[in-house]
């Protein structure tokens, strides 16, 4: 994965930074109306059976599926004794979900006295912020017109409902995109913050450790192209292993708390419970190994032998396309690095299921390959497919959503 330069300079100098602000917001708030109306739409059409009922309305959105959860933390905290289940399995909880966006949102709701109405500002908000960010990192190797595209991409894309539901993804690509930003520029001083910001938004932190300890390899291979000096190598193995060890910091924060060292651990499980009937286990690798059991034996009569050829044909040709694909290249090693790293992590942890979408957007930087083709047919195209998506995943997840196919 080496590339022709450290940090590629742009084809062309940055716009005013006032001018491209007012230019994303036109493009945010276009986008956000869209998605309004998508909302509007899936509440209008949700029936009885359904996740949110025959009275949903657009409030109703906000605080739908892990928005209610956000909200009981937002009220009540996290429970000091784990509920269980009749069999005597814990069982779903709060502390399956971190705490900076539910208590951030619940302060911001403090003058309008509804949980929802703060979560809703503090998606909106942090969406923007993290659609400028986008915009300043594309630019150390885009256009300007490539740039602008890829945040019209990232703003209306298939999971754009994020920007304006109680869900911590928008907040947590905001310090996602800040802390690449800041390894792209060499500026390591705001990652001592902005790692523990992530690690109490959102799971995933440690793929972020995993990315320094890739990046740290990559620029010592390189460090005859670009110096690198003692005070950087310092910087980088500090931070990866701060990176690790905020992954692991809620484990032991939820495991002093209820006296239980497996709690965290335990409540993830809870969920993979409603997938896989009986004991469910924790072992690297071993929730996409289930999950291939589950989705092509038990859901589709299919032999599992397909599922495992089908995963592998898909982590030879995400690497193909990482490394040798003309338009993510041009994106920078740092980019590719963390996606390489961020896709890996998910292959160790999760099972795959329907929320694997929603999962994927951190990798919201590639946006930026999808806009590097100059051809505006080929951008137009990109953007009907990016609504039609965001149409098909709300219709779904918020108009139908009550299966094992349609959980967001």
């Amino acid at each position: 994965m080496a590339d022709a330069s450290p940090v590629a300079p742009a084809p062309a100098a940055p716009a005013h930074p006032a001018r491209a602000a007012v230019r994303i917001a036109v493009i945010y708030i276009a986008a956000r109306l869209v998605t309004t109306l998508f909302l509007f739409l899936a509440a209008e059409l949700s029936g009885f059976g359904t996740r949110m009922g025959p009275d949903a309305n657009l409030g109703s959105t906000v605080v739908a599926w892990d928005g209610t959860w956000y909200w009981l933390i937002g009220y009540s905290g996290y429970p000091s004794t784990l509920p269980l289940t009749e069999s005597g399995q814990i069982a779903e909880n709060a502390w399956a979900f971190l705490p900076i966006y539910p208590y951030l949102a619940q302060w911001v709701s403090l003058p309008f006295g509804q949980w929802a109405a703060g979560a809703l500002i503090v998606s909106l908000v942090a969406g923007y912020a993290a659609s400028l960010v986008l915009y300043r990192m594309l630019r150390l190797r885009l256009d300007e017109s490539a740039s602008l595209w890829a945040v019209l991409f990232f703003a209306c894309g298939p999971l754009a409902a994020m920007f304006q539901v109680g869900y911590a993804e928008t907040l947590n690509l905001l310090w996602l995109f800040c802390a690449i930003w800041c390894v792209m520029r060499r500026r390591y001083g705001w990652l001592y913050l902005l790692i523990p910001l992530m690690a109490f938004t959102r799971p995933g932190v440690l793929a972020f450790s995993l990315f320094l300890a890739l990046f740290g390899i990559w620029r010592w291979w390189n460090r005859r192209r670009e110096p690198l000096g003692g005070r950087e190598i310092a910087h980088i193995v500090v931070l990866g292993l701060l990176a690790a060890v905020a992954g692991f910091a809620w484990q032991l924060i939820a495991g002093w708390v209820t006296g239980d060292p497996g709690a965290y651990l335990s409540t993830e499980l809870a969920w993979r419970r409603n997938w896989i009937l009986g004991d469910a286990s924790f072992a690297p690798f071993d929730g996409f190994a289930a999950g291939i059991q589950f989705w092509f034996g038990t859901m589709w009569q299919l032999p599992a032998v397909w599922g495992y050829l089908a995963v592998g044909a898909g982590i030879v040709a995400i690497a193909c396309a990482l490394l040798c694909l003309p338009q993510i290249k041009r994106l920078g090693i740092e980019i590719r690095l963390w996606s390489a790293s961020y896709l890996f992590y998910l292959l160790l942890v999760f099972f795959p299921q329907s929320s694997l979408f929603r999962l994927l957007v951190p990798l919201s930087p590639l946006w930026g390959a999808f806009a590097v083709p100059r051809s505006r047919m080929w951008r137009i195209g990109v953007l009907v497919v990016c609504l039609v998506g965001q149409w098909w995943w709300i219709y779904n997840m918020y108009a139908l959503g009550n299966t094992v196919w349609q959980v967001p």
